[in-house]
């Protein structure tokens, strides 16, 4: 109402104006020309909201705002690709140390070996040397009733001896199947005792026998001597074993 009111009285004063009881018109103004065309109307009704602008510039970049509360766990996604190899990792503790295992076989199961020494002197000649003082002898491989080695094992076999002499010369062979392999000859120029020794490296088949014997004629006052203080010792054992493919190829020679 209070609008309406203003408006009314505007219109009064320019109806005023409009019939002579206004003030002093300017020169310039036609009386004759009625008050529209210097006095506007009555506000018309608003027209209608226009087209849309364009968009703006973009605007500045503002303010990074706080950190927002942490949003509800998703779900699991689909497992991936496996991952490449990765490096070696650093070395770990030593374990604890295992049960002792179960004794395991021999990793040479082929053994030949005896060592006999004589009992009391002796100087017959070509025979072999009874040798029955046994040091070792567990294969049996070596018999002390005739004085021979037989070889069971064929292969490599080293035998040595060391004889103590009596007298003033003797001579002593390492025979292998009745022929000799290897001579020694003791020369002392005394009645007191001596040693002499030898040795040698033979390949053996299965059913070859090895023995010492006092070679040739008999020396005057020339044996070969033992005692509880000295002795006189024949010794052999397997190096290499040498055994045939075939079983039929183990004859003997």
């Amino acid at each position: 109402m209070a609008i309406a009111g203003q408006v009314l009285l505007v219109w009064m004063l320019a109806a005023g104006w409009c019939l002579g009881g206004g003030v002093e018109e300017e020169p310039s103004v036609d009386p004759r020309e009625g008050c529209s065309r210097w006095m506007g109307g009555v506000p018309g009704t608003p027209g209608l909201d226009g087209q849309p602008g364009r968009d703006g510039r973009e605007g500045r970049r503002g303010e990074t705002g706080e950190t927002g509360d942490q949003g509800p766990r998703g779900e699991q996604g689909e497992r991936g690709d496996p991952g490449g190899e990765g490096g070696q990792g650093l070395r770990g503790f030593p374990g604890t140390p295992g049960l002792k295992g179960n004794r395991g076989e021999s990793s040479f199961p082929y053994r030949s070996a005896f060592s006999v020494g004589l009992t009391s002197p002796t100087s017959a000649v070509d025979t072999p040397i009874l040798f029955t003082k046994t040091f070792y002898n567990e294969q049996h491989h070596y018999d002390d009733i005739s004085g021979k080695f037989r070889c069971f094992i064929p292969g490599v076999y080293y035998f040595t001896f060391h004889l103590t002499v009596q007298g003033v010369g003797l001579r002593v062979g390492l025979y292998k199947n009745g022929r000799v392999v290897s001579l020694t000859l003791d020369q002392y120029l005394t009645s007191d005792l001596d040693q002499t020794s030898g040795s040698s490296v033979l390949t053996l088949a299965a059913g070859d026998q090895v023995w010492m014997e006092v070679y040739g004629p008999e020396m005057e006052n020339g044996a070969v001597f033992a005692d509880i203080t000295n002795d006189s010792t024949f010794t052999g054992f397997l190096v290499q074993p040498r055994l045939p493919v075939s079983p039929m190829a183990n004859h003997w020679r």
